[in-house]
């Protein structure tokens, strides 16, 4: 390997590195005091650098938000991949609620950044959205198997989803009052969807 290839290596996995500094201080900053708390010249004072340096690697505040999204799409895609066999479709899709439901509740600021529209002016780059895009056919693919396909229960199975992660977060954080009724939830919602002709 030639000295050049090996400067660029070191200076490549130095970046990263820094970019990883930064991005950890911004979801500490966001979890402790909420997304609205992130400002650049306190995140550079809470990763110990300076403002410019931020954004030698970051041109914008709403960049240091794409990359956190695209860190946590990923991370709710991955709980939603290679999932055990429960036994039954309305055993795995339970299953799979179930731990979303956990992954929502357990970050907030997470859940936020991802499922709610709290930060003015920003959209997530296609890049950033992508693995949210993959949780969302990994969903749809749970639905069909449980015989939903129609795109309306597809839309209401996300709302009914995002209403309990909504009640839990808003009404009692760290416990278990709504989050304990998604089976209920599967229930009823199956029980609806197949009483309702396509549209």
């Amino acid at each position: 390997m030639s000295k050049t290839t090996t400067e660029v290596g070191w200076r490549e996995a130095r970046r990263e590195a820094a970019r990883a500094k930064l991005l950890a201080s911004a979801w500490e900053m966001v979890r402790e005091d909420g997304l609205g708390a992130l400002t650049l010249r306190q995140l550079a004072k809470r990763a110990g650098v300076t403002t410019p340096t931020v954004y030698a690697y970051f041109d914008s505040k709403n960049a240091i938000f794409d990359a956190m999204f695209g860190e946590a799409a990923e991370a709710f895609a991955a709980t939603r991949e290679n999932l055990p066999d429960n036994g039954t479709a309305f055993d795995n899709l339970v299953a799979d609620a179930r731990r979303g439901l956990e992954f929502c509740t357990s970050d907030i600021a997470r859940y936020q950044l991802l499922f709610q529209r709290l930060i003015p002016d920003f959209e997530p780059s296609s890049e950033s959205f992508a693995p949210a895009v993959r949780a969302l056919d990994l969903t749809r693919e749970n639905l069909a198997n449980n015989g939903i396909t129609d795109p309306r229960h597809v839309d209401l199975w996300i709302a009914v989803f995002t209403g309990l992660v909504d009640q839990q977060i808003a009404n009692e954080p760290g416990g278990d009052r709504w989050t304990r009724l998604i089976e209920d939830a599967v229930r009823m919602f199956l029980a609806h969807c197949s009483a309702q002709p396509p549209e």
